[in-house]
This record gives C-alpha cells, sequence and structure tokens, in this order.
C-alpha cells in the first residue's frame, strides 16, 4: 500500500514499525496503568496525568483505583472524598470533571466507558488525543497518538518544522495515522511514546547514536549522523511512504 504526502522521503513502514516494536519491547517503561487493558482505570490515568508527570500520578493512581475499583464504586464516592484522593495532585477542577464524566457515563451509557470514539468525544473532559488512548490501549484498535511527542518524533523523521499547532495540523496528523500499526497498535504506540522518552526528547539533542529507527530518519540524515538514505531533498512537494508486504 502507498499513500502520498507533502514531504519528500519514502519510507519502508512495515520496517520502520517492526525495529520500533522490538525496541519498544526491551525499553518499555513500566507503569501501573501499562498494565491492564480495563478502559475505567485507563480513563482514570489519562485524567491523572493531564499535565502531570508520570512518576508523581503513578502512586496516586495505585491508591485510586484500589479505593474506586470501577464505575460504580466511583459513582457513590463524595466530593470530598475524592478531593482527598487526587488533592496532592494539583489541579482542582478534576474532582468536578471525574463527577460530570461518571454522571454521564452512567446517564448515556448504563455505566460503561463506550468504545467508539464519536461516543467517547461527548464525555467532559476527553480530548481527541484521550479517546485515541483510551480506544488503542484498552482495546488495542490502530488509533494514533497525537501529541507535541508524537509530532516531535514524527517531525524529525521527516525533517519538518513543529509548532505548539503540529497536533492540529492535518500533514502531521496523516504521517502520525499512516505509520500506526494496524496489528501491534498497542505495542507501537507504547514504543513510539517511550523513544520520545528516553532517545528523542524535547528541548534535547536526540540520541540519534541509539535510536532504533535511525535509518528511517532525515534529521539524523542532516546531522550526519545516518546511512542509506537517497539523495534526495526533504524539502520537494511530492513522496511517498511506502508499505512493502
Amino acid at each position: 500500500m502507498k499513500t502520498s504526502s507533502s514531504v519528500d522521503h519514502t519510507l519502508d513502514v512495515v520496517s520502520f514499525r517492526s525495529d520500533l516494536i522490538n525496541w519498544g519491547k526491551e525499553h518499555f517503561r513500566s507503569f501501573p496503568w501499562r498494565s491492564t487493558t480495563n478502559p475505567y482505570h485507563i480513563l482514570m490515568a489519562e485524567v491523572m496525568l493531564h499535565r502531570t508527570q508520570a512518576s508523581q500520578v503513578a502512586p496516586i493512581y495505585e491508591r485510586f483505583i484500589s479505593g474506586y475499583p470501577d464505575i460504580a464504586s466511583l459513582s457513590r464516592a463524595t466530593r470530598e472524598e475524592l478531593h482527598n484522593s487526587l488533592y496532592s495532585l494539583g489541579l482542582r477542577w478534576r474532582v468536578d470533571l471525574i463527577i460530570d464524566m461518571v454522571a454521564q457515563i452512567n446517564e448515556c451509557f448504563a455505566g460503561q466507558i463506550p468504545q467508539e470514539k464519536v461516543d467517547l468525544l461527548t464525555l467532559p473532559g476527553i480530548s481527541d488525543y484521550v479517546a485515541s488512548a483510551l480506544r488503542c490501549f484498552a482495546w488495542n484498535l490502530p488509533d494514533a497518538i497525537i501529541d507535541t511527542n508524537t509530532v516531535r518524533v514524527t517531525g524529525r523523521i521527516y525533517n519538518l518544522e513543529t509548532r505548539d499547532s503540529s497536533r492540529r495540523n492535518s500533514l502531521f496528523r496523516r504521517l502520525i495515522s499512516d505509520l500506526v500499526d494496524p496489528q501491534q497498535p498497542r505495542s507501537y504506540n507504547f514504543a513510539l511514546l517511550d523513544l520520545a522518552a528516553q532517545v528523542c526528547p524535547k528541548g534535547q539533542r536526540p540520541l540519534c547514536e541509539v535510536c532504533p529507527v535511525q535509518k528511517y530518519c532525515l534529521y539524523s540524515r542532516k546531522i550526519g549522523l545516518s546511512e542509506g538514505f537517497s539523495n534526495r531533498s526533504a524539502t520537494s512537494s511530492e513522496s511517498m511512504i511506502s508499505e512493502e508486504i
């Protein structure tokens, strides 16, 4: 399968996915919400992770899930109880958000978190990112995870300038979506996020010399650390991403 884009870079998508996933298995960041496919647990983790470091969230998340293991138990919690469970994370609006979210899940979806994205997006506080992350990590659906981290990695692979608004850019969204492994989307997206954190971090020179997808990356080529690229410019208006099967 071939899909066109407006960047000049030919990429073997199958090999790229395989190399990234294999690296991810060896460099997997273990967080408690990554050891479950329970959609409620994953949704609560995403709410807590908003603008908060994972290391800070982990112990709060585990105590929260222990106290409120399902939607039914969370529905019985008082505002004060939820505040006491979450106050150390800051962002007090989370308590009201959770209360409103649970009320709508009970009212509109019979207490079950919906799987369809259009339904998820009707819930309070559910962004496109949270809906996609939930669908991928809970149900292993091939949704693209589009945030500043995956945009940064993709921008470097294709040697594209990134801005805060790039998450909403149609080209970035298409490139990120095209790269998702349809057979192993959960493993692929975990690996992509871990690559962004460990190898291709924000505001730092990426560790190209240990990157599992270095040979596919135009940024690495630009700084002289990668081999095997063609001599074509990364600024032409026509290109292909090729998937060899």
